[in-house]
């Protein structure tokens, strides 16, 4: 597998296959919503974004990252979330990695939470280029390239050890000020949960869906692929 680490305004083409990483923590978040039993999550480009797609349908929620602001259901944060039930509900969140290379023929997002399932899809399918998207500190984020590396790693080499890969994550600048309380909307076990390897066993993957970007969990082999999602 030829793995490229880009960030968002390195993407100068559309790469077949993309992997969209977000640790902390719109990615963890997103996970925990479907662990938490919602059904689908739909990508906005921004809050704004979000917030209309609400206002249109009363049964969905909206998720914001900073702190709480009117029309949000919920904030960005892995600690607050995984106490609510979500059962069924649709959420919209604003995020532009994965619409950035929403034209790509499969889209993957992707945190350490899920990790294993992410790379284990990645392994089922033939060899090629994948692109990493590197979506914190314009492409540098350290979180996020940690994780995106090990990812890919764990798509070649089923022994790989993720005790470095996680160090690295938890020394980052994102996950200082999450812990010094700088990033506000945030709980304190957030860090520890962004950090937490395989807790879940789905991947998500990013389509479109009536004109919008519609991000699902899967456990089943999608199109090409020979390698179920356990």
């Amino acid at each position: 597998m030829d793995a490229r680490f880009l960030g968002i305004t390195e993407l100068t083409e559309t790469p077949s296959v993309a992997v969209v990483i977000d640790v902390m923590r719109a990615f963890t978040v997103a996970a925990w919503a479907f662990g938490q039993g919602a059904e689908k999550i739909v990508l906005a480009e921004s809050l704004d974004e979000a917030l209309a797609l609400k206002a249109c349908r009363a049964d969905w929620v909206a998720l914001k990252d900073g702190p709480p602001a009117p029309g949000f259901d919920m904030v960005n944060s892995p600690g607050l979330l995984r106490s609510l039930d979500l059962t069924g509900r649709t959420v919209a969140a604003g995020t532009v990695g994965a619409l950035a290379v929403k034209e790509a023929s499969l889209v993957l997002c992707a945190g350490f939470v899920v990790a294993e399932a992410t790379a284990r899809l990645l392994r089922a399918r033939p060899g090629g280029s994948v692109t990493f998207v590197v979506t914190g500190e314009g492409g540098r984020a350290d979180e996020d390239l940690a994780c995106a590396e090990y990812i890919a790693r764990r798509a070649t080499e089923a022994r790989t050890d993720a005790a470095e890969f996680l160090r690295r994550a938890g020394e980052s600048r994102a996950a200082a000020e999450l812990t010094q309380g700088v990033r506000r909307g945030a709980h304190p076990d957030d860090v520890a949960l962004c950090l937490e390897l395989d807790r879940f066993s789905f991947a998500m993957v990013a389509a479109s869906e009536d004109s919008l970007m519609v991000l699902r969990p899967t456990r089943e082999p999608l199109p090409g692929l020979g390698e179920e999602l356990r």
